[in-house]
């Protein structure tokens, strides 16, 4: 989960495949004390429908959940040397957080669910951010695990 660096920009393959691809941020949990938050950045792909429903939703600085694989390969740049780069390939995006712009249709839509209305609960979905101790049961170890 992290906020998009810039507007994605959707392309599209030769053979007429949806692609976009982006960077997002992602804070780190924790802070030194008397630093500033660090963030890492991470190269995100997107095919198909879910390049198609980032670009139509997200935009620079919006929060956004992406569930999908790491995939590392190797190109030649234009100066003639070898790169290595490993990238996020997204299954899913999700919205995540609050709105930003009060007429924005988005409410709780996830990939799955374009043209469907948000859930009349989606504002009450608790966040893993602001989670307690409480919130969790102690679960007791033994040799009898269900896997």
């Amino acid at each position: 989960m992290g906020r998009l660096v810039a507007d994605p920009e959707l392309k599209t393959t030769a053979s007429g495949v949806s692609v976009t691809t982006f960077r997002i941020a992602v804070d780190r949990s924790y802070v030194k004390s008397g630093e500033e938050r660090q963030a890492d950045f991470f190269d995100i792909v997107a095919w198909r429908y879910t390049a198609e429903f980032i670009c139509k939703h997200f935009r620079k600085g919006s929060l956004i959940a992406i569930d999908g694989q790491l995939q590392s390969r190797t190109y030649q740049a234009n100066d003639g040397s070898k790169r290595y780069v490993v990238e996020v390939v997204a299954d899913n995006a999700s919205f995540t957080g609050e709105r930003r712009d009060a007429n924005a249709s988005y409410g709780g839509y996830s990939q799955g669910g374009f043209n469907q209305p948000a859930p009349q609960y989606a504002e009450q979905t608790p966040s893993y951010s602001n989670g307690t101790s409480q919130d969790f049961m102690e679960v007791q170890l033994d040799d009898d695990l269900p896997f």
